[in-house]
């Protein structure tokens, strides 16, 4: 069995990862960045090593700096959670070519199936059809446009190397090419570490369902049944469930073999996830996620297996106890993922932010898994999944209902969360009857009555970095302290400074003055001095919690002046352009 295991990771799944390892008596490493030095999965293990930096690209995608820790810490192995290098195929070879065991595919199935294109090609060659789409790297936006001229708009723009939704951009025709092909290579790059992109063509009405898969390495492959993640906002999901509302049990057994195809076509070891969309009785394969993925509790409810567990087992090297027909699924389980999120008027603006108060649900069949507490902060430079709320019921509408007791027992304040959202989706008439699709929570559901969250605390970190020397037992060392630059004389937790009321949006001030309602980093610039803009049109864009967000003009005008510089971080409140 595996000794001490560095979880590559941060937030609600290096916490998730870490409890498991403690209860099979597994030692713990966190890693993190200089904004998580007193994160909960810092304080949950049972050592830590500072990757540095702020930003993803300075810490949790910094190679070098997650092997150094490897190597101070001795771990024997890495789990890589999910996101950041995840589905990274250098990474894992980094990390087995020192002989240290990574806890998920091994590297050549990461190759074959992190990459979209080439997982497509392998799903093809194992007998199960994809999506329309292009086998191809995207080189141009000319390329969008003939695609969407021969088999039709919308199409999907996706990364290559990614999954989540992330980086992905639905274009309805070919104005919006060329931008929607920059914006998606931009987050693919800022999340993944790989700009790479492709095509598909857009659904009209599907369902995304997916299947866990679990694999050993003693030639076992098995599908463990299916999640319902339909009810989406930007293609990210926002509730999932298992097993899926009004799924024919002919379809769900096709899928799981179908999924086992792919996963052993490419040679697949530990756990995965297979997806597909499904739409008038067929199913399309979509991609696998060579990882464990955030809505797993689901999948563990409903079938009493610990998949993190049986993740570390199986790097371990050791056999599936237990074969197909032993997998028993009961009752039903539904999650909803706890995001830092506005989501008055359907915009779902992020909303980074100190957590002033959290009070967590009880009661029979709920589970929380949480990556935060009560004076945590929320960062704009990481993903804003605060925790999951999961459930389980002996049907779906006894879970369903219990999953709105456990929202309406749940209080989270400092930040603006999408648990309003929620309630109104699993209220809803179609949620119930499970006839919504992956487009129903953006084309069909009314937001109107969600008002903006009043202000919340944004963040800055105020901390001097300082080296002092101490004595400890007897040995005189040198340890760097992290002070308040107030009093420089006591170390300090993370500071907070007043921001604007958080807005509905992502909009103007309606004054001439383009201001920005929340904290982040600016991207891309679309105006200049002299430029006449109209009322909407979108005169910087914004990245905040790894979304990408248009900042609009309020008036048409004249630009005066632009005040910002791509790269720029920028507080709320902050004027970005003035337009007379």
């Amino acid at each position: 069995m595996l000794k001490k295991v560095l979880v590559a990771n941060r937030g609600e799944i290096a916490v998730r990862v870490m409890r498991t390892c403690r209860e099979m008596g597994i030692a713990t490493v966190a890693v993190y960045s200089d904004l998580d030095r007193d994160s909960m999965h810092v304080r949950t293990a049972d050592e830590a090593y500072a990757l540095g930096g702020t930003s993803a690209a300075e810490s949790y995608l910094n190679t070098e700096s997650i092997l150094s820790a490897i190597e101070a810490s001795g771990a024997d192995a890495v789990h890589p959670g999910y996101g950041f290098f995840s589905e990274n195929t250098d990474f894992a070879r980094a990390i087995t070519s020192r002989g240290v065991t990574f806890i998920g595919p091994p590297p050549e199935a990461i190759e074959v199936m992190g990459d979209k294109i080439s997982s497509r090609l392998a799903a093809e060659a194992a007998g199960v059809a994809g999506v329309p789409g292009r086998n191809e790297t995207l080189r141009s936006a000319e390329e969008v446009v003939d695609f969407g001229e021969q088999h039709g708009w919308p199409v999907a723009i996706k990364a290559a190397y990614g999954g989540g939704g992330r980086g992905m951009k639905v274009v309805r025709g070919p104005e919006e090419a060329a931008s929607a092909l920059e914006s998606a290579q931009r987050e693919a790059l800022s999340y993944f570490g790989r700009p790479e992109c492709y095509l598909e063509r857009y659904l009209t009405w599907p369902r995304h369902i997916e299947m866990q898969v679990l694999a050993d390495t003693h030639g076992t492959t098995l599908w463990l049944g299916e999640r319902d993640c339909s009810a989406q906002r930007r293609h990210q999901k926002l509730i999932e469930e298992s097993p899926a509302a009004n799924f024919p049990p002919e379809v769900r057994t096709a899928m799981g073999e179908a999924a086992v195809k792919v996963s052993r076509a490419c040679g697949y070891v530990n756990a995965g996830t297979v997806e597909f969309l499904y739409q008038d009785g067929e199913f399309y394969f979509l991609e696998m996620n060579t990882r464990l993925q955030v809505e797993h509790p689901v999948t563990e409810l409903v079938t009493g297996l610990d998949l993190v567990e049986w993740q570390l087992r199986i790097a371990a090297g050791e056999a599936l106890s237990f074969g197909q027909d032993d997998v028993q699924r009961r009752g039903h389980a539904m999650e909803v993922r706890i995001n830092a999120e506005d989501a008055a008027g359907g915009r779902f603006s992020p909303s980074p932010g100190l957590i002033t108060r959290f009070e967590q649900p009880g009661g029979p069949g709920v589970r929380l898994d949480a990556g935060y507490g009560a004076g945590d902060a929320v960062s704009q430079y990481y993903d804003n999944l605060i925790a999951k709320l999961v459930v389980w019921g002996e049907d779906r509408e006894r879970a369903r209902r219990r999953l709105l007791r456990a929202i309406e027992e749940t209080i989270i304040e400092g930040v603006a969360t999408t648990l309003p959202a929620d309630e109104i989706i699993l209220s809803h008439e179609d949620f119930v009857a499970g006839t919504h699709s992956t487009k129903w929570v953006e084309e069909s559901l009314d937001f109107s009555s969600l008002v903006p969250t009043p202000a919340a605390m944004g963040l800055s970190d105020s901390r001097e970095r300082r080296e002092v020397t101490a004595e400890v037992n007897g040995r005189r060392v040198k340890v760097a302290l992290w002070l308040d630059e107030a009093s420089a004389s006591a170390p300090a937790s993370t500071a907070a400074r007043p921001r604007r009321q958080h807005h509905a949006g992502v909009l103007g001030s309606g004054s001439g003055s383009v201001s920005v309602p929340m904290q982040g980093t600016i991207v891309k610039i679309n105006v200049e001095v002299g430029q006449s803009v109209e009322a909407g049109q979108t005169v910087v864009i914004l990245e905040a919690m790894k979304m990408e967000n248009a900042v609009p003009a309020e008036r048409a005008g004249v630009v005066t002046s632009v005040r910002v510089s791509e790269g720029d971080s920028v507080a709320a409140g902050d004027v970005v352009v003035t337009v007379e």
